[in-house]
């Protein structure tokens, strides 16, 4: 059972955001952020305040490194890489050092410090941030921490990850036994990023993989409520809750 809120100051070699679900006592759910390319922690916790999830505490976590050339915002690449058929920057640049800060964060933090589960956190990550949130959940799988007394525990699954307009990318690991992880790719109509053969290969890696297009062409963030009900279908399935259903409520999935 998580024993602590999480606060900006717990996060030292990180730029998060925290909004901590109501009531004083600790959420029995997480959910990370994690943003697109070129965006930054500031300008994607808006989204997790609108999604005003039930007993959850959100973090947004800013990538490591900054973009070049005044181009403003934050990637979570190896490099700065640009795709030679559109010119612009290429999501799949290697994820190895914002990976390693993510599992640092994760176990350091949330699961040592403040007493939380894997299978109690919760990714939604969106573009290069999907892509970040996949390898992050595929990692702590087989890397555990060194801790004994934490080790069987982080090996667990985590509760979900959401990535929208983002598969499991080309650079990622995919060998061993599939991950348990449930996931969901959201993406657009006819999407060239998150392909047929792009699903394919993230269902090499992780057992349970839905998938939710748009009607619409274009892999962005839902933009209405017919393009968010997926995620929050999803969400209303792994959601832990200390209070039971609400009188009321409508099962959504």
């Amino acid at each position: 059972m998580p024993t602590k809120v999480p606060a900006p100051s717990d996060f030292p070699s990180h730029t998060v955001t925290v909004t901590q679900g109501p009531g004083p006592s600790p959420s029995p759910n997480i959910l990370l952020l994690l943003h697109g390319l070129g965006d930054s922690a500031a300008g994607f916790s808006a989204f997790g305040r609108a999604m005003n999830l039930p007993e959850t505490t959100v973090v947004t976590v800013q990538a490591p490194t900054p973009l070049p050339f005044d181009l403003g915002g934050f990637h979570w690449g190896d490099d700065v890489n640009f795709d030679s058929r559109t010119g612009a920057l290429d999501m799949d640049a290697g994820l190895t050092r914002s990976t390693t800060k993510l599992l640092e964060l994760v176990r350091n933090t949330l699961v040592q410090k403040c007493g939380y589960r894997l299978r109690e956190i919760l990714i939604l990550g969106f573009g290069q941030g999907g892509m970040a949130g996949l390898t992050l959940a595929r990692e702590l799988s087989i890397s555990p921490s060194s801790s004994s007394a934490a080790g069987s525990e982080n090996r667990e699954p985590l509760a979900g990850v959401v990535s929208i307009g983002a598969p499991y990318p080309l650079s990622g690991q995919r060998s061993g036994p599939k991950n348990r992880t449930p996931v969901l790719l959201v993406s657009g109509r006819d999407s060239a990023v998150v392909s047929d053969g792009a699903v394919t290969r993230t269902k090499e890696v992780f057992e349970f993989v839905e998938v939710s297009r748009y009607t619409r062409k274009g892999d962005g963030m839902p933009s209405n409520r017919d393009e968010m009900l997926p995620v929050m279908q999803f969400f209303a399935r792994r959601l832990r809750s200390r209070q039971g259903v609400p009188e009321g409520s409508v099962e959504l999935g």
